[in-house]
């Protein structure tokens, strides 16, 4: 048994690297600096360690074999769930641009949100470490950001230390849309934060009079879906008078159609307040079950993020056409691999085309796929590395056990090698 200090998480997104985890043979357990998400995810016991295919036990080189026959003479596979590490990511692309394969992150139909909203006129964000030492104004837009990453406010609001404020429990924090579900955006010496709720599919019309006020136009109306113009004018000043405000959101809370317009009106309004003679940022939340390290590997190899076929030899773009749940309802993909180191709990989704599963040990299928490999998990039995929400940290990942399961990329490599023989 031991103890291992210091371990970083793959799990929460937001860069939490201050863990002290128990090791006992195969058996983990978080006894300091854990939370409602890492805890649960460290502490996740190893109950499948062989390989399957067609429900019946085998050796890792059979189940590879089977999984590359598979593959052989499909016409557009779908490599879907993409969670993993960059070495994972990476062998990854090799086996989509080996096999034609699309390949489609899990999370990418939120992200979509901030994607076309990026491409179409850009935005002013930040990053973890400029919010720990420089906000002094949050405002949340449509989400639950203590529920998202229990540990965000005490790591990066309330740490006790910051290069450019002089008392950090003097920042303010606004709720604009979702309440939030706990109590830890109370600052330190009590104050609570400012909650403005409203329903979600609300939020575009009130962020649109909230840049209207930012912008200093008026409004005729004293109301917009329950909240008052009033308190938006007093959110639209604070926000002029911060000296470093910060705007965040969750791209996948935004569950309406055309919400990328909505992250569009309040990057918008971020630059109207940089035109105003003081700075504010945004910063989107993501980094669960691999979706950044996916899109950032996908990117700086392809030149474009998830959502991309290679069916063609040469990577092709497209968040809408390239939806895995879109081709295997209309029957236009002929088999479904399935790569998610992360989260036992997502496995793939009923389909009647060959499937492989590259997963976490305790996946639990409604139906069994042809090919199940458990793999190790980034961070626990393997090392690796993986980015956080802001995509500027790639964090190393430690290994704290010996599970004997092999990591994603190790199977992903072997696939491929034996699609380029066959």
């Amino acid at each position: 048994m031991t103890e291992i200090t210091e371990v970083p998480s793959p799990f929460c997104g937001i860069g939490t690297d201050d863990l002290t985890i128990r090791v006992d043979g195969v058996s983990l357990k978080v006894i300091e600096n854990g939370c409602a998400v890492n805890t649960p995810a460290f502490e996740q016991a190893i109950t499948d360690t062989s390989p399957r295919v067609d429900g019946k036990e085998v050796d890792l080189d059979t189940a590879i074999a089977a999984a590359a026959a598979l593959l052989k003479d499909t016409r557009l596979p779908v490599i879907g769930g993409c969670a993993t590490d960059v070495n994972g990511m990476r062998a990854l692309l090799a086996l989509a641009d080996r096999s034609g394969a699309v390949i489609d992150n899990i999370n990418f139909s939120g992200a979509r949100n901030n994607f076309l909203a990026l491409q179409d006129s850009g935005w002013m964000n930040t990053t973890l470490a400029e919010v720990k030492n420089r906000c002094d104004l949050l405002l949340v837009i449509g989400t639950d950001l203590e529920a998202f990453a229990p540990r965000f406010f005490e790591r990066y609001l309330w740490n006790k230390e910051a290069m450019f404020l002089d008392d950090t429990a003097n920042r303010e924090v606004i709720y604009l849309g979702k309440a939030p579900s706990g109590n830890a955006s109370t600052s330190p010496n009590g104050q609570k934060a400012q909650v403005f709720a409203c329903a979600t599919e609300d939020l575009p019309d009130v962020v649109t009079v909230l840049r209207a006020l930012v912008k200093n136009q008026p409004i005729r109306a004293t109301s917009v879906c329950g909240i008052a113009v009033a308190d938006l004018q007093a959110i639209a000043d604070k926000l002029k008078a911060a000296k470093y405000g910060v705007v965040t959101w969750a791209a996948g809370a935004l569950a309406y159609a055309q919400a990328e317009l909505t992250v569009q009106t309040f990057s918008e309004m971020i630059k109207d307040i940089n035109d105003q003679n003081t700075r504010c940022s945004g910063l989107p939340l993501a980094g669960k079950e691999g979706d950044q390290t996916a899109n950032q590997v996908c990117g700086w190899t392809s030149g474009y993020p998830a959502r991309t076929r290679f069916s063609r030899g040469y990577p092709e773009y497209d968040p809408f056409l390239n939806d895995s749940n879109f081709l295997l309802a209309n029957n236009e993909a002929d088999a479904l691999v399935w790569v998610q180191a992360f989260n036992a709990k997502s496995v793939p989704p009923l389909t009647s085309v060959p499937t492989v599963v590259i997963g976490r040990s305790g996946m639990t299928f409604a139906k069994e796929p042809d090919v199940f490999i458990p793999v190790g998990t980034p961070g626990i039995d393997h090392a690796g590395l993986a980015y956080r929400m802001d995509n500027v940290v790639a964090i190393r990942l430690k290994k704290l056990r010996d599970s004997g399961l092999p990591s994603t990329a190790d199977v992903l490599n072997a696939i491929e090698q034996q699609c380029r023989l066959s």
